[in-house]
């Protein structure tokens, strides 16, 4: 096992880790450039037992570029439940464990979070190893206010339930960061059109540090139909949403959420042939709210 040596209680020293002994290392790698992984990061992959992967084929090419022979094991979303008891017993045991995922940081919109809760409970040390991060890179770079922002993952697939998530956002006043599939931004966009307007900015960032790195940037109806040009949009995306212009904040909040509970209900009864009582339940269940609370909205907003 790797010495891992106590530094200081400020800025530990060069090749100094803060735990010694047994820890679940969570190593940001990179999201497609191999040159974005710090020094830091190749030194615990070199120096823990086992380098858990989401998938050990993708890990291998990084490992592979600088000639980390560490072993490997699987680490995924089918098999998290069996495998972080196992992962932790061996640290418990004795054995430092590195995290990493096919790309970024472990744990943001990719497995890891029932390993790091299990390992926290029994009480060994979770040590984060900074890295490359697909949002917050896009973020940064997209020219929308970074004051305040929200990173919500992966959108929902399905339509309604998109545009229900949409519609909460209509007068959000922060910066709202996604996920999105490339086969799906297209259908995105127009939900975002027609839920927020054609005129709310938006950036599309795609392939980040990859070879073909692109940054949409622009109104919403602008960067749809330049999409709607292309024969096909591929490669990982991360879309951005600016936040509610001065005249949409003003809107009365309790207008919106009336009309968004009808609109909702509305949607659910036609989408899912339900009658409106289902429905109702159904959106405030989405909403956290109580039913007799979502029902008087709805009676409001009738």
């Amino acid at each position: 096992m790797g010495d891992f040596s106590h530094g200081s209680d400020q800025t530990p020293a060069a090749g100094k880790s803060r735990f010694s002994g047994p820890a679940l290392y969570l190593v940001g790698t990179p999201i497609g450039n191999l040159e974005d992984i710090t020094l830091r990061a190749v030194r615990v992959l070199k120096e823990v037992d086992v380098i858990a992967c989401e998938d050990t084929r993708q890990t291998q090419k990084v490992l592979n570029h600088y000639a980390i022979a560490t072993r490997t094991t699987s680490y995924h979303e089918h098999n998290e439940m069996t495998k972080a008891a196992e992962l932790v017993k061996e640290m418990q045991e004795g054995a430092s464990v590195a995290l990493v995922t096919d790309a970024g940081m472990p744990g943001i919109s990719d497995p890891g979070y029932r390993l790091i809760a299990l390992a926290i409970r029994h009480r060994v040390p979770v040590v984060p190893i900074p890295g490359a991060s697909a949002f917050l890179a896009a973020l940064v770079a997209s020219g929308l206010p970074t004051d305040s922002f929200r990173f919500s993952g992966f959108l929902p697939a399905k339509r309604g339930e998109r545009r229900a998530a949409l519609e909460a956002i209509k007068s959000s006043p922060r910066t709202q960061v996604f996920y999105e599939a490339p086969h799906r931004i297209v259908a995105t966009l127009e939900d975002v059109v027609e839920t927020l307007g054609e005129a709310r900015d938006v950036v599309v960032a795609r392939e980040v540090t990859k070879l073909h790195e692109e940054f949409l940037r622009g109104r919403a109806g602008e960067v749809l139909k330049n999409l709607k040009t292309r024969e096909a949009v591929k490669g990982e995306i991360t879309l951005l949403i600016g936040k509610a212009e001065a005249e949409d904040t003003r809107v009365g909040t309790d207008a919106f959420v009336r009309r968004s509970v009808r609109q909702r209900v509305e949607q659910i009864m036609a989408e899912e042939k339900v009658d409106e009582k289902v429905a109702l339940k159904k959106v405030a269940k989405e909403r956290g709210v109580s039913k007799s609370e979502a029902y008087r909205e709805l009676q409001r907003g009738k």
